[in-house]
């Protein structure tokens, strides 16, 4: 990262600054296992894939409460070399203190943020880039650097962020699963001529009223999803076979999510308006979107300990197919039933389903402490038809069954 540098002499000089003691050790160390049943559709991809993942959290406090957290990652792949990564999720110092009587809190390093109500996807929540080869579904998150302002009152909480620089999605390689068919390129080009170093800008206000939960943002400043480029603008063409260059535009987008709480169910929504984004054909196109979720938890099924949450989401681009993004009008239901044992047994099943496109995918998904320290977790995914106009994912032949063994200290 080009920026380490900078990360390392701010965790230095936070490190001067407190008090010397002990630091505060947590963290997970994960074993990830993964096979596909069918022929890859790749040349030099496997059939099985294994990776090792660290993530430990170090934690310091002073005695006048400012804060150092420094969370590395390191994941080792075998299979595919992009997919093994070392980052910086976390590297900040807290300060807080006093604005009359509005508490106030500032983060200056690298911090994740999360926005948004949705299960599925998170059309507001903008500010991190995504780690899109950590996982086909949940995709993580890189590590920011930000100067995060909080200040907080009866009237509800106010965010803003400065943010320095732009972190690339990260793509699987030639050799990685859940490619797409058209590899995508490890170089990006920009709209800004400041490339990574835009200055980007986000706020956000959210409050509660009553039984409504809900969060007003916006972001101006280069986006983390990327268009693409069959080649640069200038220079000799490229073979058609050559990978994609990821573009990032400079965009505004507003966004609004709420969750209404009622006895019966709860009522989610994430839209958002954004502007300055090119659209699958290349122009320029502004355009909204939004999730529309309705969750309900049966307690104690068939009078049992078990609890059983069914939830339902419509995700909708008024782009249609001209949109860059697989979520232009998808149907999501799952269901999750927590057994509510000692072990915390969890099981979840879902489908999701394209109304513009042949594509669907089923998930099956169990969770289940083994001990106080050892959690495992095994995922099936069939892909039941594939979308063969998504530019970041074939999943024609990338069913898989995953099993992931966290041990956390």
């Amino acid at each position: 990262m080009r920026f380490g540098g900078a990360i390392a002499a701010l965790v230095l000089m936070a490190a001067a600054v407190a008090e010397a003691q002990t630091p505060d050790l947590s963290g997970d160390l994960r074993l990830q296992a993964r096979w596909y049943p069918q022929s890859p559709a790749f040349p030099d991809q496997r059939s099985g894939t294994g990776a090792l993942v660290v993530e430990p959290t170090l934690y310091w406090e002073s005695a006048q409460g400012t804060s150092l957290t420094l969370t590395p990652f390191y994941r080792y792949d075998g299979a595919d070399s992009r997919r093994t990564q070392a980052d910086l999720r976390e590297a900040y110092v807290l300060m807080h203190g006093k604005w009359g009587r509005n508490p106030w809190e500032l983060r200056l390093g690298l911090d994740r943020v999360f926005w948004g109500v949705a299960e599925l996807h998170n059309l507001v929540d903008i500010v991190n880039q995504l780690d899109l080869v950590g996982h086909p579904r949940n995709r993580p998150k890189l590590g920011q650097p930000m100067a995060h302002l909080t200040v907080s009152g009866d009237w509800g909480i106010a965010e803003s962020f400065l943010l320095p620089y732009h972190r690339k999605r990260t793509f699987p390689g030639r050799s990685g699963r859940h490619r797409s068919g058209r590899l995508i390129g490890e170089t990006a080009s920009y709209e800004s001529g400041a490339e990574e170093r835009h200055v980007d800008l986000a706020f956000r206000y959210s409050n509660s009223v009553g039984s409504l939960d809900f969060g007003l943002s916006a972001f101006a400043g280069t986006s983390r999803e990327p268009s693409f480029l069959a080649s640069r603008q200038s220079g000799p063409p490229t073979p058609a076979d050559a990978p994609l260059i990821p573009h990032y535009e400079q965009i505004r987008q507003f966004g609004v999510d709420a969750q209404f709480t009622t006895e019966a169910l709860l009522y989610k929504v994430e839209a958002i308006r954004r502007s300055g984004a090119r659209n699958l054909v290349g122009h320029d196109e502004d355009y909204g979107a939004f999730v529309f979720g309705l969750e309900h938890t049966f307690y104690a099924l068939f009078s049992s300990p078990a609890d059983l949450t069914v939830l339902a989401e419509w995700l909708y681009d008024d782009r249609g197919r001209r949109a860059t993004t697989v979520w232009n009008n998808d149907l999501f239901v799952m269901g999750a039933l927590a057994f509510n044992d000692v072990q915390g047994t969890e099981l979840s099943a879902s489908i999701l389903g394209d109304r513009h496109h042949d594509y669907r995918v089923l998930n099956l998904e169990l969770k289940r402490q083994l001990s106080d320290s050892w959690l495992i977790r095994v995922e099936a995914s069939a892909n039941l038809s594939a979308d063969p106009q998504d530019l970041t994912y074939d999943g024609r032949r990338d069913s898989f069954l995953g099993v992931e063994l966290t041990f956390s200290f």
